[in-house]
């Protein structure tokens, strides 16, 4: 599955427009973390804790993304958009969203490169994280 925030894929044509396609996740936040987050907005830093939280989140939106555009037959979401927001009371609650246009593509051609290799394309989020 090619997943690009571009309305088009370099090399390839788009054969079919299959539709916008959604994916969702909310995550709450703890009264610890809370805490901890506060003090590093008064002192400066990165708040670590909340920074997983969000990546955790947008892993889950973006894998909701693909499950639902491979339901339809996809083989590429384009046009990708991330939003993300507090809510909830106190806006205690993430939430990130994430659509894109789910799209089928015509055959490309031969590039001599099997999937799973360098150069091959994959999800983003199965990328190693550094």
């Amino acid at each position: 599955m090619i997943f690009t925030t571009t309305d088009r894929i370099d090399g390839r044509e788009v054969e079919t427009y299959l539709g916008v396609v959604f994916g969702d996740a909310i995550v709450g936040v703890n009264v610890v973390r809370d805490m901890f987050a506060s003090i590093r907005d008064i002192v400066g830093g990165r708040s670590g804790s909340y920074e997983k939280e969000l990546m955790g989140a947008r892993d889950v939106a973006l894998a909701e993304l693909m499950e639902r555009a491979q339901a339809i037959g996809a083989d590429a979401v384009i046009g990708i958009d991330i939003d993300y927001e507090a809510v909830g009371h106190n806006g205690s609650l993430l939430m990130v969203a994430a659509s894109g246009t789910a799209v089928r593509l015509r055959a490309a051609p031969s590039t001599g490169i099997a999937a799973g290799e360098p150069g091959s394309t994959g999800s983003p989020w199965d990328a190693p994280r550094r």
